[in-house]
């Protein structure tokens, strides 16, 4: 006899303890789950946003990201042309 005989299940359905665990199905494609993408965008994103804030802090000192970058975002534009703006003598700006 090379194969064996399948085991044969109860009439009845087996008993699931109401404190046990309560397993569903999880839709999948490829094995990626909704779980999957979610947890991967926000490692995206924050990754995304601390890789902005290292360009602009490193390119924060050239004159035209200063002036037409940061100049453009609402809350920070403003100040940076009144409060931040920065006086250099002619003779002494060497753009």
């Amino acid at each position: 006899m090379p194969f064996p005989t399948p085991v044969r299940r109860a009439a009845h359905p087996e008993y699931k303890s109401p404190y046990g665990p309560k397993y569903h199905y999880q839709a999948h494609i490829g094995n990626i789950t909704a779980k999957t993408v979610t947890n991967l965008g926000v490692k995206a994103g924050l990754f995304g946003g601390v890789a902005l804030f290292g360009v602009i802090f490193l390119t924060s000192g050239v004159p035209k990201v200063y002036n037409d970058v940061l100049g453009n975002i609402p809350v920070v534009g403003p100040a940076l042309q009144n409060y931040f703006s920065k006086k250099v003598h002619p003779a002494d700006n060497p753009f």
